[in-house]
This record gives C-alpha cells, structure tokens and sequence, in this order.
C-alpha cells in the first residue's frame, strides 16, 4: 500500500478525506487502527467504548474497500501490519500524547487538522494581539463571530447584542417536572452494535479490561447519516425551546432542549460549520428566537473552539496546573459513579444520569460535579482523567481545559475570572432537586446542612487570602466574618469529610 491515509477513531466525518489545499489525495486508500490498548489504559464509562468502536466501525463500513481495518494490541503494532514502511498522512491529531505518537513514527506526514472553525495559525495570530489575560472567551467569541459573518447585520453583532446569557438563565417554570420539550433523536442499534456489545463482553471477562456504568441501548450517534438526523431534529424541533431554559436541571428530564450533539461533533461526524449555519438560518427564517439560536452558536463557535485552540496553546505544562494546591483523592464511590451511596440528591440524581448514560449537560458538569470536587480540594489532574473517562464526548483536548481551568480554577484564572462554585441556593433556584432532598439549600450547620452550602463556605475560608483579593470573590469572602456558626460549619465539613454525603 503507497500513500494511505489514517484516520483515529475521531476523524470520522467527510472533512478527514476530503482532497484539496492541506486534503487527502483523492481516491487514497484509508487506514483504520482499532487499539485494545486504549481501553486498558483507563477504566472508560462503558458506554463510552460502545461508541467510540461502533463509530468506527460503522465508518469502516460505509468506506467498503477503501479502508484496511486493523484490530492490534496498539497503533504502532496496527500501523505497522496495514502499511508496513509506506508513507502515511493523518490529520493532526485532537491529543497531545497521539500527536507525539504520529510524530516519532518514521513515514508519517501530519496533515493541519479538521473538525474546527479556525486554524492554530489563525488562533495563534488572535493571541499575539491579546495579552495573557485578554485571552477570554468573550473576546475571542466576537473574533470569531467576526471572522466567520456569523450571526451579523451588517459588521454588527445581530439584534444588537453579542452575548444574550442574560436572557438565558431562567429558573424552571414553576411547578414543572420537564420542559416538555420534543423528544430528542434517537438511534436504532444494529449488528454492528451487537457485535461491540459481544467484544467488550469478551474483554471484560477476559480481566484485562474493565468499565465502569452502564452501556446499552446506545443513545447517540455513531454515523454520519444518524448524527445529520440528530442535527435536524435538533434544529427543527428542539432548538426554539434551547435559550431561556439551558442552564436549568430537572430531575425527571435531564435532557432538556440540549442538542445532545458533542459526541457527534467530538467524533468528527459533524462539522461545527454545518452546526451553527443551520441555527442561524433557522433564526433567519423565523423559526427560533434569537437567544435560543445564539445560545447554540455560542457552545459551539464560542466556548468548544476556544477550548479547543486554548488546549495548544497553554501547552502540556497546563496539565499540571494546581495554584490552590488540591491534592485529595477521589472516593471510591465517586469514581465508581456509586449513586445509591450519595444521600445528596442532585449529586445522586446527577451521578446517575452519568451513570446510566455517560452524559448530563453543562450545569450539572460545572455546579454540581464539578462544583463539589472543588469544595473538597479533589487533585484536579485525577478529576480531568475520571471527566474524560465517564463521559461519552469527553477527551484529552475538550476536558483538560473545561477541568482544569473552569470548573476547578486550578490555573489561577488563565481561563476564568473566577472560580466557579456555590452554595445550595443556586441549585435550588435552577432546579427541582432540592424539594424532597434531606438536606437543606439554606443551613450552614446541623444535621440538615446541605453539603454543597457547607462546602462552598468550607472553600472560601480555605483560600480566603487568595479569594479576597478578586474582584468577583471578595464580597462573599468578606461574608465569612458575618457567619456566627462558621466554627460549627467547619468542623462538620471536616467530620463528613470524603463520606458520600
């Protein structure tokens, strides 16, 4: 075989063969490598692996003769088998560690990489003209609202305002168990599935692999035929309810209006161009308001490429960030996704849907996953691998920095201005979990003490010094000294202390 071309397991879109400028020479044989290796090295979510090899596979399938599909112990052992010493392009790579693989390899040729709206060259030239702490994500959202026409009348941003979060904050309704939104898309498995269900079977019984939650019956896309059928449905049904009510949790409806499309997007079966051309012509023709479209193309030409770019851009030492200096260890039964141990119940009710299907979206990540390992000063490196673990449109690139410097303000503000935490009262404001909870959203101390409260103001005395000193932090910070049972609070912080609460 001369000149083939290697896709990884999330280049599976049309993008990752398409000829042209930086494209793959046309009609060139494919390459495929399916790596029980990558599954020994962590314990993923079950269904995660379901996806990641039913994608595959079914991209193996729909490319017939075109491609050499490798099963090998590892890349270099399946390389190695389908080309032999033939020469290799690969689009760049979404990891640092499968980057550094491609480049050690003799032979290969890296291709600039697919699947996002804006180069690194052109990341990178946005950086040189904003100094490290410019580089947020509202400056560069308006760069690439810019760049791309997108959501503009006429070179301004459209309705007037370049960020409607505001108007996207809305509490549930009262009263309300969902949101009675239309149902999302939903795939058929097939026997390509059945046969990714037999092989982590084997694996497992083999003891050389281990998983943790529950798979089946699979939820998302794995080709790009369903992941357009979930763009439409999307688009066409679900996303005029999106805007006013993302932030909001439900217990009895955890999807909400989400689109439910990052795996599909962090597959590469989407194209983030398609995405968000879809919302805004839909808000075009009337069809959704706008907050709704923009919200959509916010997550996705705003917060997603800048995590992105930002992933390279910081470089690996990020990955060891850790300015507050947390170091515990993740319990047990956090990382055995164990619901039934936590009393608590928007930590239960979250770590459930985790459990049961690898995903709940953003709000429950950040205030209440997140929220809670920040409080107990979790070592957020081991809190970045169990995120990219557990989640089905979790890798290296999109995890590290949402970790690392949202949700656990280990960078000391690189990404964020502040970290990102709270008592009960938010989680009760913005969702119906709190109702029947044995804990209380407004008690500091007591039997009753809701652990996310007790946590919150655990975690402002802890860092008290630094906290005080930022501008968004100061005021509750300050706070500290009008709390007469901060003693009693911090003892029973210090008594629960990693017990599932």
């Amino acid at each position: 075989m001369t000149g083939a071309h290697w896709l990884f397991g999330d280049q599976l879109g049309p993008a990752f063969i398409a000829p042209g400028e930086g494209g793959v020479p046309r009609d060139a044989p494919l390459v495929m490598i399916e790596s029980q290796a990558v599954f020994r090295r962590r314990r993923f979510h079950r269904a995660k692996a379901h996806l990641m090899l039913s994608a595959m596979r079914h991209r193996a399938a729909e490319l017939g003769d075109r491609v050499v599909y490798v099963k090998a112990d590892t890349y270099r052992e399946g390389l190695r088998r389908a080309v032999g010493s033939s020469p290799v392009t690969v689009h760049h790579p979404t990891s640092r560690a499968a980057a550094a693989l491609v480049n050690s390899l003799d032979g290969v040729t890296v291709l600039p990489a697919r699947g996002f709206l804006l180069t690194q060259e052109e990341f990178a030239q946005w950086a040189a003209g904003h100094p490290e702490g410019g580089l947020r994500l509202e400056n560069f959202y308006r760069h690439v609202r810019r760049r791309l026409d997108l959501l503009m009348d006429g070179g301004e941003p459209a309705g007037g305002r370049w960020n409607l979060d505001h108007d996207n904050r809305e509490p549930p309704p009262p009263g309300a168990r969902t949101l009675d939104a239309p149902a999302p898309y939903r795939p058929r498995e097939d026997d390509i599935d059945a046969g990714v269900r037999e092989d982590l079977d084997r694996w497992e019984r083999s003891g050389g692999v281990s998983f943790v939650g529950r798979d089946g019956p699979r939820l998302f896309p794995a080709g790009r035929r369903e992941a357009l059928a979930a763009l439409r449905r999307f688009v066409d049904h679900r996303l005029a309810g999106f805007g006013a009510h993302e932030d909001v949790m439900l217990a009895a409806d955890p999807v909400l209006s989400h689109s439910l499309l990052s795996s599909s997007l962090n597959l590469g079966l989407l194209d983030p161009a398609e995405c968000v051309e879809r919302a805004e012509a839909a808000w075009r023709a009337g069809a959704v308001p706008l907050n709704s479209a923009e919200g959509f193309v916010r997550q996705i030409a705003g917060w997603r490429e800048y995590v992105w770019h930002l992933y390279w851009h910081f470089g690996e030492e990020y990955r060891t960030s850790n300015v507050l200096g947390h170091t515990r260890p993740l319990p047990a039964w956090w990382d055995a996704l164990d619901a039934d141990a936590v009393t608590a119940r928007c930590l239960s009710t979250v770590l459930r849907q985790v459990g049961d299907t690898g995903w709940t979206h953003h709000i429950p990540r950040l205030m209440v996953l997140g929220s809670y390992a920040l409080q107990r000063g979790w070592d957020p490196a081991a809190l970045t691998d169990w995120f990219h673990r557990s989640f089905v449109d979790g890798y290296d690139w999109v995890m590290l920095p949402n970790v690392v410097g949202m949700s656990q303000y280990a960078d000391g503000g690189r990404m964020t201005t502040k970290p990102y935490t709270s008592g009960g009262a938010y989680i009760d404001r913005m969702s119906d979990l709190c109702g029947p909870c044995r804990y209380r959203p407004g008690s500091r101390s007591g039997a009753d003490a809701c652990p996310f409260t007790t946590g919150y103001w655990s975690f402002l005395h802890r860092h008290r010094d630094r906290l005080l000193h930022n501008a968004r932090t100061a005021m509750p910070v300050r706070g500290l000294d009008r709390l007469a049972d901060l003693p009693e609070l911090l003892r029973l912080e210090h008594d629960r202390g990693d017990a599932a609460p």
